[in-house]
């Protein structure tokens, strides 16, 4: 299977496929940006992938707020290129005193990002041929 396995992406973040089956696509992603709401956790993900195509969702409860991402890319040899997007429902105010910090909704403008990755596959994660 070309898609099992773990892929690494410019910043050292790292998605791993787990399993390809009829086209679905299951496995997790832990991102090694700091300053990412998903920092720290490591969120399952799921999709579908044709040929050498593949898009893939994931997502939870972050620091600030409910998040979902997803990938979209084309493989060529080890190396998949991406298009992501990123929903961010919630924004942290400021701390004021004492308190908590508070969680205010995004406007749609603010709440979505878009940007694009390479992955590069780890060496020696594929499954062996026919597995």
């Amino acid at each position: 299977m070309k898609w099992i396995g773990k892929w690494k992406n410019q910043y050292g973040s790292v998605l791993e496929i787990t399993s390809v089956t009829d086209n679905m696509v299951t496995g997790t992603f832990r991102t090694a940006l700091s300053d990412s709401g998903f920092y720290g956790n490591e969120i399952p993900v799921c999709g579908f992938c044709q040929g050498d195509c593949i898009g893939i969702s994931g997502g939870g409860m972050t620091g600030s707020g409910d998040m979902l991402v997803t990938y979209t890319g084309l493989l060529r040899g080890d190396t998949l290129q991406t298009i992501w997007l990123v929903v961010n429902d919630a924004a942290k105010l400021p701390q004021q005193d004492e308190e908590s910090p508070r969680l205010i909704k995004q406007n749609w403008w603010k709440a979505v990002m878009v940007n694009s990755d390479t992955f590069e596959r780890v060496q020696n994660t594929q499954a062996p041929s026919g597995a």
